[in-house]
């Protein structure tokens, strides 16, 4: 008798990623009224404060917003690293057949964005940028999709879910190997020794998180050490920690549970907050038509469903891949416009691309905010005219 999926942990990830994406946009509209007001300067002092402590081993004093961007978020990847093993183990992503469609949707989604981005930045101080117009936000992509209620068929939601997640484990690939710079292999060799040590931990049956979750800490510190961006560490922490293909809930469940909700409902909207505080100036509307400003909206609005729907079209077409059940091409073209909405992934990826180039980044999350809020509003125009012709 074949084992019974577990499904809540998805339906519960869709049901709090629609209230994310609310407050997520709540805090990039507060984010940007701030920057935009006089209280830019204290904000922008806040986030400078220095926090931790320096000894002559440990070195943990750094602004907020670098906790921010590299503490916080590695607890999201945390969370994305669990999804993504989740899906490979027990969910969509588990056999051949069920993974093949998001996986060819989200290879055509990074790289026909990515391509469109380097062609239009080629020779340029903005070339380093490629990866910027590759993400796709699920929480907001989530949250526009839930909103359309029962007008979007359940197995059109769970491939946009599912190929999101393989579009977050490329951009995890991407910043690992290319955005990360100075490297220290002594940390590296730390951060991979202990890494080996969780997996030793996870052959043996052990299930208590703690025993992951601290060495993970660890991790994190060699890695943020070492050049590669700290990040990783949730997601190599992730990949360890033990999980069963039953609906008997295993500690990575378990942790995924405590995490949604901190992860879409804190740090999400912070990591926004933080981040998205633009100041607008004049000149940002003619860094719309620069080549980055180009690149990162093209890659967005016209590369990421592009790129999903047409790789998608070649595999069903060559017999590689089903569709998704009850859904229609001009469906997955609308989910595919979703995917244009880059939002937390493109900025953190900007961040990492422009580092202290303050008026090339400015322009960039202008770029990538105005990029996702149209890639959002069409793919819901779209699929909500589909289902009214559908009736």
């Amino acid at each position: 008798m074949a084992a019974k999926i577990n499904l809540k942990p998805f339906t519960e990830f869709l049901k709090s990623g629609s209230l994310g994406g609310v407050i997520l946009i709540a805090c990039v509209v507060i984010s940007l009224c701030l920057a935009n007001s006089p209280l830019a300067k204290p904000f922008e002092d806040l986030l400078n404060i220095q926090i931790g402590f320096n000894t002559d081993t440990l070195h943990l004093r750094y602004p907020v917003l670098m906790w921010i961007n590299d503490g916080l978020m590695a607890i999201f990847f945390l969370m994305v690293g669990l999804e993504i093993k989740r899906e490979l183990i027990e969910g969509e992503l588990s056999s051949l057949s069920k993974a093949a469609l998001p996986v060819f949707a989200a290879l055509g989604g990074v790289i026909v964005p990515a391509s469109i981005y380097a062609f239009l930045n080629r020779g340029t101080a903005t070339a380093p940028g490629w990866g910027i117009p590759m993400a796709t936000d699920i929480a907001f992509a989530i949250a526009i999709v839930t909103m359309l209620g029962k007008k979007v068929p359940a197995s059109l939601k769970i491939f946009l879910a599912a190929f999101a997640i393989v579009d977050d484990l490329m951009a995890i690939l991407v910043i690992a190997v290319f955005y990360s710079s100075d490297l220290h292999y002594v940390y590296l060799l730390y951060a991979g020794g202990i890494f080996l040590f969780l997996l030793v931990l996870n052959r043996a049956g052990v299930k208590s998180l703690a025993a992951y979750l601290i060495p993970g800490v660890f991790i994190w510190y060699f890695i943020h050490h070492s050049g590669v961006h700290a990040t990783i560490a949730g997601v190599l922490t992730a990949l360890a920690i033990p999980t069963t293909p039953d609906a008997k809930e295993s500690p990575l469940e378990k942790l995924e549970h405590i995490l949604v909700n901190p992860v879409n409902f804190v740090i999400m909207p912070l990591f926004a907050l933080a981040n998205t505080n633009i100041r607008f100036e004049p000149e940002m509307i003619g860094g719309l038509t620069t080549t980055l400003g180009m690149g990162i909206i093209a890659g967005l609005v016209l590369g990421k469903p592009l790129g999903i729907s047409l790789v998608s079209w070649l595999a069903v077409k060559s017999g590689i891949c089903a569709m998704p059940d009850r859904a229609r091409w001009s469906q997955i073209i609308g989910v595919g416009m979703l995917g244009g909405i880059g939002f937390t992934m493109s900025v953190f990826i900007a961040l990492l691309s422009f580092p202290g180039q303050h008026l090339i980044l400015s322009e960039a999350k202008f770029s990538i905010l105005c990029g996702s809020v149209l890639s959002g509003i069409l793919g819901y125009v779209v699929l909500n005219r589909i289902s009214k012709r559908s009736v």
